[in-house]
């Protein structure tokens, strides 16, 4: 069958290719240079001494948070994003105790903090700040590829950690999830097909993600949190990620069975986030 056949030119066929390599090749980079940054802040610091600054930070039961809220209205994970590599600058000005301040005030659950910074512009300040600006528990966004980054969490605030299906080897997931376990941070376990919850489904993880966005396309489908939510462990809390823009879209998910919703980008961008989140979940409490 021709490119012809199916609708496409040559030139834009082998554009569309080319970009689907790009997306491969940009993953691959990103946790390349996520390794180099862990190695070079390993000998800054020795774990021993992350330990003991991890140990002055009792973490806040990220998963508990959103399921207590569950049960009275929508359990929001406001991020607190700055940039991403697909979408560039979301957010310019970037005041993270006044944003995380907002947002918890305005009824998220909890928070997530970017801390990846040559890719998102976030950073691991950011995250200790955003911890101690609220009460709310905070998960730290990142490609958690060493046992280092989770010890590093807990040391700057968070609760919890992202685990990404995707970027990661069965060996590795095991691995670290046993080692957030070991130091009382939940994991978010984050997937993106059927294929990638067999392989995860049975780390007993405290919160499983299903993220909306096919990282090969960067399509945006909530179809995928819909298609997937009979199949996720049943004593984890279930998160819908990516694409999540009106209080319909969080009703069709939460009505599904979904209790936490993570939504950045649609709030990053408005003038006033914690704003724009209250009048995402006030109709969500009037029908409660």
């Amino acid at each position: 069958m021709s490119c012809h056949s199916l609708g496409y030119n040559v030139e834009s066929y082998t554009r569309f290719v080319a970009f689907l390599l790009d997306i491969f090749v940009h993953l691959e980079r990103i946790l390349a240079k996520t390794r180099e940054t862990v190695t070079e802040r390993k000998e800054r610091m020795p774990i021993s001494d992350l330990e003991q600054r991890a140990a002055r930070h009792t973490p806040r039961g990220f998963a508990q948070a959103l399921r207590r809220k569950a049960a009275e209205a929508p359990a929001v994970i406001a991020e607190l994003k700055k940039a991403s590599p697909s979408k560039g600058l979301i957010r310019p000005e970037f005041d993270v105790r006044s944003l995380a301040a907002e947002l918890a005030n305005s009824g998220a659950a909890a928070l997530s903090v970017l801390t990846d910074e040559p890719f998102f512009q976030g950073s691991l300040e950011n995250l200790e700040i955003a911890s101690a600006t609220v009460t709310i528990p905070c998960l730290r966004k990142d490609f958690m590829v060493d046992e280092y980054q989770i010890v590093e969490a807990r040391a700057h605030g968070a609760d919890a950690i992202l685990l990404i299906v995707t970027a990661l080897t069965d060996s590795e997931l095991k691995s670290l999830n046993d080692a957030a376990h070991r130091y009382d941070l939940d994991v978010l376990c984050e997937v993106h097909s059927a294929e990638e919850l067999m392989r995860a489904r049975n780390l007993s993880c405290a919160a499983f993600g299903v993220n909306n966005r096919n990282l090969k396309t960067f399509e945006v489908r909530l179809d995928t949190a819909l298609d997937l939510v009979e199949q996720l462990p049943a004593g984890a809390v279930h998160v819908a990620e990516s694409g999540i823009h009106t209080i319909n879209d969080m009703q069709r998910l939460r009505d599904a069975g979904y209790h936490g919703f993570l939504i950045g980008e649609s709030l990053m961008r408005q003038p006033s986030p914690g704003v724009a989140l209250a009048q995402l979940l006030l109709p969500a409490a009037t029908r409660v």
